[in-house]
């Protein structure tokens, strides 16, 4: 439900202080009196209405920027209003904020960009994953059962906003073609009365199903739940039970009321009990709590936490699962062994981000190590550098690999939202495997099942991309894609060209405008003919003062859209590029949403764009070279790709 007060001060408190009526039975006041006092607010609220519009009819929407701009030049500088910004509508209540963050930079709530109901359908994807409307968050407990994907997740049935959180539910034989099914759980309990969050599916050995959810309580404290389904003989699992005792956890001592939620998975011990963690904070040092359970009723509270990392904040939505060393499949969660890593991640409260890192598990002192402390959670590796939050993974056993669902949030304005009547989506399932090139960081790929939805395709080989030039694409259209690219640079270039002490960085440069001997180079996509918007998706190289090669992987949505209500920031990292290596890529767009993977998936970056202008038959994708120093030859392989059916499962209420 939309906050009734959006602009008051943080520092309002959540209820209002009531304070009794004084007793007036025996006071009586002059009718002379009161038809004063009634008369003379009349005549002030009546000034106040004239000034108002009065300035209502002198409001005007700011113009678009100038469409025959370079190519590849900055956008031009303009004065910053002030911005209003909502309260928060989850920190007070002890969760994330799940709202959309806009930029110091965009456009206050009189300023908005003046979107119309064509931008705005348009706006809408094909092929990922979105309730038919309202807002949607967090991914919970997927699972396959019975020859059906089951997908959960955070949902508001009322609005496009964040508020009045229950359980939506959709099935799927594909992890693509979805069937929407009636919410799964919703908040009729007093310890899930103010929201049914985050949790995480079981599958016991004799098949049976345990759901581990957290709840907030009429009090807002955050407890952890048992549910599980009313018959486990549907294969759609249209009803769920809640346990007659819960909650079966509540905050521990030392722990915050509202810093206790998003319980994992269970794994198996070697003792025969099963183990959850789940995502807390002590003081600045964000946790991942442990419990072992024999039954899931009674938990033991382990001495010491399975990790923890000084001055990360709020670890939620933690994940906790093997990866095998020797193989590609995925691993059952209970796992382990000498040929198995172990992965932790935490989604930072603190700056939405998803952080993971590998590492060795001691399952008898129920710790976890990282391989490299430079690169714990929450200061290393990241999923994903761009929009991607409170990400979980799932083994399926089905095709024995593991699946990552990730939560793509919104960075256009509120606003829009509602106007849309919709908000956030998820991310294409990515299979989630160690790298066993360099062991040090995961490898994310797009689950097989997308590519069914390849239709025609276009092949490019060999493009020469002189530096400083744009080379258009000739496609159809350019809206719904799954393009595959690999780019060689001149080796004599990369020979002669200069060490530099330049430290670069993505999100600090000056994006596709950054001009080096070695890049940027890669791809426009959703851009217009005159270049006026693009979204760049490229790599930029670094030739440093010992002579080695350091290779950046970055998305610019500097120059996206030309409305002025969204976020345009610079996302990228690092991206490990071996010897012997082409420099590789792989774009998912669909509509408002681009998926990027580089390498492999050794990184990748989600963006949401908006475009006005590069929509619909208006959408094209160019190549581009902003080296100075060096020709590039690209190859590519572009697929139109065909819609998702997602729709409401037939004949059920």
């Amino acid at each position: 439900m939309a906050d009734p007060n959006p602009f008051l001060p943080i520092s309002q408190p959540l209820h209002p202080t009531y304070t009794s009526l004084p007793d007036v039975s025996h006071r009586r006041f002059s009718k002379k009196l009161l038809f004063g006092v009634f008369s003379g607010l009349f005549l002030v609220l009546l000034f106040v209405a004239l000034v108002i519009d009065q300035k209502g009819s002198e409001q005007t929407f700011p113009s678009r920027e100038n469409e025959n701009v370079a190519s590849l030049s900055l956008p031009k500088e303009t004065a910053k209003p002030e911005t209003l910004r909502p309260i928060s509508r989850g920190v007070s209540a002890g969760v994330s904020e799940k709202a959309s963050l806009i930029s110091s930079g965009s456009a206050s709530s009189e300023e908005q960009y003046p979107w119309n109901n064509s931008m705005l359908s348009w706006q809408r994807t094909a092929f990922h994953f979105q309730p038919e409307k309202n807002w949607m968050n967090d991914p919970n407990g997927p699972l396959f059962y019975k020859g059906w994907y089951h997908f959960f997740y955070q949902y508001n049935p009322n609005a496009a906003v964040w508020g009045d959180i229950v359980w939506g539910h959709a099935v799927s034989r594909d992890l693509i073609h979805w069937l929407h099914l009636p919410l799964a759980m919703v908040a009729n309990q007093w310890y899930d009365q103010n929201g049914v969050w985050t949790g995480s599916a079981t599958i016991l050995p004799d098949g049976n199903i345990i759901m581990l959810y957290t709840g907030s309580t009429n009090e807002s404290v955050q407890v952890q739940n048992l549910a599980y389904p009313a018959d486990a003989n549907d294969p759609l699992l249209l009803e769920w039970t809640k346990y007659s005792g819960n909650p079966v956890l509540v905050p521990p001592p030392g722990i915050d009321i509202k810093d206790f939620r998003d319980p994992t998975t269970a794994w198996y011990t070697s003792e025969g009990k099963w183990r959850i963690s789940i995502g807390s904070k002590v003081g600045k040092t964000g946790v991942a709590l442990i419990y072992d359970t024999e039954d899931f009723i009674n938990y033991q509270l382990k001495s010491e936490a399975l990790h923890g990392v000084p001055g990360t904040g709020m670890w939620e939505c933690v994940d906790f699962y093997p990866v095998s060393k020797k193989y590609q499949h995925g691993l059952d969660t209970s796992d382990n062994g000498p040929d198995v890593k172990h992965v932790v991640k935490a989604s930072l409260d603190d700056d939405r981000h998803d952080y993971y890192a590998i590492g060795t598990y001691d399952e008898l002192n129920s710790k976890w190590t990282p391989d490299n402390p430079d690169i714990d959670v929450g200061i290393g590796l990241r999923y994903d550098y761009g929009i991607f939050y409170a990400s979980k993974t799932f083994y399926d056993h089905h095709k024995g690999r593991r699946v990552l669902w990730g939560w793509i949030g919104e960075s256009d304005s509120e606003l829009a939202d509602v106007k849309k009547g919709w908000a956030c989506l998820q991310a294409i399932p990515r299979t989630v495997s160690l790298d066993k090139k360099t062991g040090s960081n995961l490898l994310q790929w797009p689950v097989e099942e997308v590519e069914n939805l390849r239709l025609r395709a276009r092949e490019f080989k060999k493009v020469e991309v002189e530096p400083g030039s744009v080379v258009p694409l000739d496609l159809d259209a350019a809206t719904q894609l799954d393009i595959v690219a690999e780019f060689e640079l001149d080796k004599d270039a990369l020979m002669k060209t200069a060490e530099s002490t330049e430290e670069f960085s993505c999100k600090t440069s000056r994006g596709a405008a950054h001009r080096s001997a070695l890049g940027p180079f890669g791809l426009l996509v959703l851009a217009d003919d005159s270049l006026a918007e693009q979204t760049p998706v490229y790599f930029y190289i670094n030739k440093g003062s010992n002579g080695t090669f350091k290779t950046f992987f970055c998305t610019d949505q500097s120059r996206s859209s030309a409305a002025n209500d969204v976020n345009k920031q610079i996302y990228g990292n690092f991206v490990p590029v071996l010897e012997g290596e082409k420099f590789t890529l792989r774009i998912l767009v669909d509509h408002s949403i681009i998926e990027s993977f580089a390498q492999g998936g050794r990184t990748t970056i989600t963006s949401r764009v908006y475009p006005t202008r590069a929509i619909y038959g208006s959408a094209k994708v160019f190549l581009f070279n902003n080296a100075i120093e060096t020709n590039v030859t690209a190859s590519l392989k572009i697929w139109q790709m065909n819609s998702a059916f997602i729709r409401p499962y037939p004949n059920i209420r």
